[in-house]
């Protein structure tokens, strides 16, 4: 069994080590990402392999250059720039990933973290208690002055603080804070945009100098240069995703399809601005995100073409 082990273990590396250097040739299409995306969620393991071997390639970027400047015959010139240019792209790589390609280096190296579709519970310090939701990655401090102190990297989660008489709990999510005593509340973060909902009890919203106290029922979004206001939500859609349901009210369809897209391997495609601007009014459960699919197909006649690694293009 330890043997088998270290095999898989020795494939997993030999394939992230060809991810590296095919996501840094240059020439990666979109069914490359797709299928690269696939293959990073399919467990932890293949998300730190990745990661470790970025590094390694990371690092050998100043000797690359180096051996660039050493080069001076003309038959080795044109190789030891490939050399160099090779380990200045992974450089940029490990830095900025095109569209999203993997995720960042702060959220693979995360505490703690959910792979695609994977919910899970995390009782921490301080008697918080932590439901994550699918694609999340999240950092948690040691007790800070008694309070609990928190990073939400990416994605989705469910905090619940003051159990059992605890401490206060402070989550950083993009570039502000939401703090809480005895509440429940939830947020999203996805690219720079973070939505706080509360659930119960109250809590104090910090970002850029602005601030607002938000009660149960009420929501407010953040971004760089910009904090909305608070509004009146149902607090049952927001965490419909604790009952594996996802619930659409006169959303896009683009949007929907965005939502599942971040608990369904692989990805749907929507082709044509008159199918994605089609309002939706459903609910779907986590456990049959193909009666999505079969939606968009019946109800408004679009083509389906599938491709392996779970790829699904409508037309």
């Amino acid at each position: 069994m330890i043997e088998q082990a270290e095999d898989d273990m020795s494939v997993i590396q030999k394939e992230a080590q060809a991810w590296v250097v095919r996501l840094a040739s240059g020439q990666v299409s979109e069914r490359d990402a797709q299928v690269f995306r696939h293959w990073c969620a399919r467990s932890r393991k293949h998300a730190n392999a990745f990661a470790e071997a970025r590094a390694v390639w990371g690092a050998m970027a100043p000797a690359a250059c180096a051996v660039k400047r050493a080069q001076r015959p003309v038959n080795t010139a044109r190789r030891a720039w490939l050399g160099g240019a090779v380990a200045a792209s992974l450089g940029l790589l490990v830095l900025r990933p095109p569209t999203d390609l993997w995720p960042a280096v702060a959220g693979l190296a995360a505490d703690y973290a959910t792979g695609t579709g994977e919910q899970r519970e995390v009782a921490l310090d301080g008697g918080v208690l932590v439901q994550m939701n699918t694609q999340t990655r999240l950092d948690a401090a040691p007790l800070q002055d008694g309070a609990a102190a928190l990073v939400l990297l990416a994605g989705e989660a469910e905090f619940q603080a003051g159990l059992r008489g605890a401490a206060r709990v402070r989550v950083q999510a993009g570039d502000g804070t939401v703090s809480a005593g005895s509440a429940r509340f939830n947020i999203r973060l996805f690219g720079q945009e973070v939505c706080v909902t509360c659930l119960a009890g109250r809590l104090r919203v910090a970002q850029a100098g602005n601030d607002a106290e938000l009660a149960a029922g009420q929501q407010l979004r953040y971004r760089p240069e910009h904090f909305g206001i608070a509004r009146a939500v149902a607090k049952s859609d927001v965490s419909a995703w604790r009952q594996r349901l996802l619930v659409f009210k006169q959303s896009t369809l683009a949007e929907v399809v965005d939502e599942v897209n971040r608990y369904r391997p692989g990805k749907l495609i929507l082709n044509g601005d008159a199918l994605k601007h089609t309002r939706v009014q459903a609910s779907f459960s986590l456990d049959r995100l193909d009666d999505v699919i079969a939606l968009i197909q019946d109800a408004y006649g679009a083509r389906v073409t599938r491709l392996p690694g779970g790829i699904v293009l409508f037309g």
